[in-house]
Order: structure tokens, then C-alpha cells, then sequence
């Protein structure tokens, strides 16, 4: 559940893959195919599958699409070991998404809805937005709002009675403005603002929210024996969040393009975030682009969260998931698509096939690598508690995709 909702999400996946600019004037999207297959390898998970996008425009003023999204994980990684799994676990998601948009003059409106299914976890989506042209289709002015209600379970309780099992509901509202604006024929620039609201009910245990992961635990000190103690984490019940981006995109004088963006993240659990990135665009003659970026991301802690607590129960809240932790993530990709011309297939206008690469680093600057101090079958231990190397993995994600508009 947590490394496909983490580590590669549809939704960070298609915005790569299917948003085209910065700014979206009051014209419908062209009709397309888009095949996708992605990967994911890093910390040792690895995440694969398939993506179909289909979008299709009706008199020339509705455009209907639909989406078939999957991913097979196979998951090894550190919090599954130090869970007490040596062999991991492997788990599919199945996503599908429906949507229209309808054109009027100068306004488009769009729905959407979302289905994501995994053997532990069920997430419904209902979106809707709103975008507006102004002054001489210079300006574009953008609402939209969702809203999530998810179905959190745990295969740990698949032997208690369906009473006693886990299904604590989780709701998301997502509320977002955005404003981009033409400054000259070359310089495209836009603003966003983004707030969340996330919100677990407890149906099943009073003492858990159902925003923790259940398969994680915090851990302290045990002072009797000198080494790691492990108990259910506590989270809060809600959690809001803000966000603020600028984006901006240059176009140059050979058919080139820089791309920049700037994002700030903070929440009521005390994390504090930002990240940047560079992307440069450029073609070669008429059939091919290549794609060159940049990106790093920082953050500060959740105030609730510990390598190591000094002792069970010691706080209200206690979490040691290390995407609460202070960390720092680089990524640089590389990508390329070769344009294939009209005229092979009657009914295609064009056809794109498309590679991108990206390699990602990270590091915790607070969580560590707790399997140093454990004994594990085949690794013995090899350091004091507390004392353990700070944790780092890299990973490698490759998207092939293949773009028919027709």
C-alpha cells in the first residue's frame, strides 16, 4: 500500500506524462492514445505496469477520456525487514479514472473520477474544475476542488473475525487556484496555491489513526536488553497541509525551451518543505526532442516523529516513517521522443514513441539504518543501537510511452 502510494503514485506519473504546459487556453485537448509502461527500482522496491490513456472530443465541444492505470509491486525494502519480513511481499493496484471536459467559449469545465483498488486499501476520487481565459486569452484563471474517500484495511487481521478487522474510512478534500499569464511570445509564467485537508475516522481502534501506515511501527529503547523495541505508531486523526508554486517556462530563439519551478509545502504536523527544478527542452529537427532536468527536495521533520523513542507509549503521537523524517532528494533525467509522420496509418494525425530516465538520491538526515543493529537472518549486527549509519538508497524510473493523436 505504502510504496504505491509513496513512491510512485498514478498521479505522479501522469502529470509528467500527460500535462503538456503551463498554461491551458479555452481549447479542448486533441484526441489521443497514450500507452504507457513504467518502472520503478530503488530501496528494494520494485514497481512495474501498464497505463492506458484514451481522450476522444465530441462537437467540438466535449472531450470524454478514461485511463487504466496498474502497478505490480514487489516490496523488500528497509521498513519490511526491520518490520520483520526477510522475503517481502508482492501486491497489484488496479487505478481507473473516467472524466469529460466541456468547452464554452472561453470557459472549460471538467469532471472526473477516480477507482483505485489494492488488496489492503480502496480510494474513490470525484474532481471538478474550472478554468477561465481573460484579456485577449492572456490570462487563465483556474479552480478545482476533489474529494477522496478511502478504505484503509490491513492483512495482518485477514485470521481475526470481519468484526475486528480493519476498515477505517479516510476522507481528502483538495481545494486549488491557479493563475498563469502570457507575458511576451516566448515567457509563460504561472502561480499556484494548493490547500489539503486529510481526515480518518475511527471505526475499528479509537487509539490509531488510519493516516499511519499499519504495517509500520515506532520504535524505543529497551534498556533491560540494549536494543530496539517496536510498537504500533500513533498518528493525529487530521492533517492539513498548504502549498504555493511558481512555474515558469522560457521559449528560445532555436525552437528551445527552459523550463523553471519553485514549490514551498508546509502542514499542521510541523514538516516544512521545498523543492526546485530546471528542465531544459530541445529539438532536432522535426522528429526529434530530447529532455534534460534537474530537481531537488528538502524537508524538515513531523513533530511527532523519532528514530528511537526512549520508551513505549512515550508520547501522544509517535511515528518513524521516514517520509516524516528530515531528508534531501536529488533527481536528474533524461528523455527523448521521435515524432513519426502522417501518412502510415490513414486514420493517425501523429504518433510519438518516447523514453525517459530518471535516477533519484536520497538521503535521511534522522532515520537510521536500524537492520545494523538487528540480527537478521544471514546479516548479523553490526553496531550499537542509536549508533547505526544514517539510511540512503538510490532508484532508477523508466517510462516508455507511445502517443497517437488521430
Amino acid at each position: 500500500m505504502v510504496v504505491t502510494k509513496k513512491l510512485l503514485t498514478a498521479a505522479t506519473l501522469l502529470a509528467s506524462l500527460f500535462a503538456a504546459a503551463l498554461c491551458q487556453a479555452a481549447v479542448l485537448p486533441e484526441d489521443r492514445v497514450d500507452v504507457l509502461y513504467h518502472a520503478y527500482d530503488g530501496g528494494g522496491a520494485e514497481i512495474n505496469g501498464p497505463s492506458i490513456l484514451m481522450r476522444k472530443q465530441f462537437a467540438e465541444t466535449v472531450s470524454v477520456w478514461g485511463n487504466y492505470y496498474a502497478d505490480m509491486v514487489t516490496n523488500a525494502s528497509i521498513d519490511v525487514e526491520t518490520g520483520g519480513s526477510t522475503q517481502g511481499y508482492s501486491e497489484d493496484r488496479t487505478e481507473f479514472s473516467l472524466g469529460v471536459d466541456y468547452l464554452y467559449d472561453k470557459t472549460t469545465l471538467s469532471l472526473s473520477y477516480t477507482n483505485s483498488s489494492e488488496n489492503d486499501y480502496d480510494a474513490e476520487t470525484v474532481g471538478f474544475a474550472l478554468s477561465q481565459d481573460f484579456f485577449g486569452d492572456l490570462t487563465t484563471l483556474s479552480l478545482n476542488y476533489s474529494q477522496g474517500n478511502d478504505t484503509v484495511m490491513s492483512n495482518a487481521d485477514n485470521d481475526l473475525p470481519s468484526e475486528e478487522q480493519l476498515a477505517d474510512p479516510v476522507n481528502h478534500q483538495r481545494y486549488g487556484i491557479g493563475l498563469s499569464q502570457i507575458l511576451t511570445k516566448n515567457w509563460i509564467i504561472s502561480l499556484n496555491a494548493e490547500t489539503v485537508v486529510d481526515e480518518a475516522t475511527p471505526e475499528f481502534d479509537s487509539e490509531y489513526s488510519a493516516l499511519a501506515n499499519p504495517y509500520r511501527s515506532a520504535m524505543f529503547y529497551d534498556a533491560a536488553t540494549g536494543s530496539r523495541l517496536s510498537q504500533r505508531e500513533k498518528y493525529p486523526f487530521t492533517r492539513n497541509s498548504d502549498a504555493f508554486a511558481i512555474r515558469s517556462m522560457y521559449y528560445l530563439p532555436y525552437r528551445a525551451a527552459v523550463r523553471l519551478e519553485y514549490r514551498v509545502f508546509s502542514d499542521s504536523w510541523g514538516i516544512e518543505a521545498d523543492n526546485y527544478e530546471l528542465r531544459y527542452i530541445h529539438p532536432i529537427g522535426d522528429q526529434w526532442t530530447i529532455e534534460a532536468k534537474y530537481r531537488n527536495y528538502s524537508q524538515t521533520q513531523a513533530n511527532f516523529y523519532s528514530d528511537l523513542f526512549n520508551e513505549r507509549d512515550e508520547y501522544t503521537f509517535m511515528a518513524r516513517d521516514k517520509e516524516l523524517s528530515t531528508y534531501t532528494s536529488t533527481s536528474m533525467g533524461v528523455g527523448g521522443s521521435y515524432v513519426i509522420k502522417a501518412g502510415w496509418l490513414q486514420f493517425v494525425d501523429k504518433a510519438s514513441v518516447n523514453l525517459f530516465v530518471d535516477t533519484m538520491s536520497f538521503e535521511y538526515d534522522n532515520f537510521r539504518d536500524a537492520r545494523e543493529s538487528m540480527n537478521l537472518p544471514g546479516r548479523p549486527a553490526v553496531a550499537a543501537v542509536g549508533q547505526e549509519s544514517m539510511y540512503q538508497f538510490d532508484a532508477t524510473v523508466i517510462r516508455l510511452f507511445i502517443s497517437v493523436l488521430y
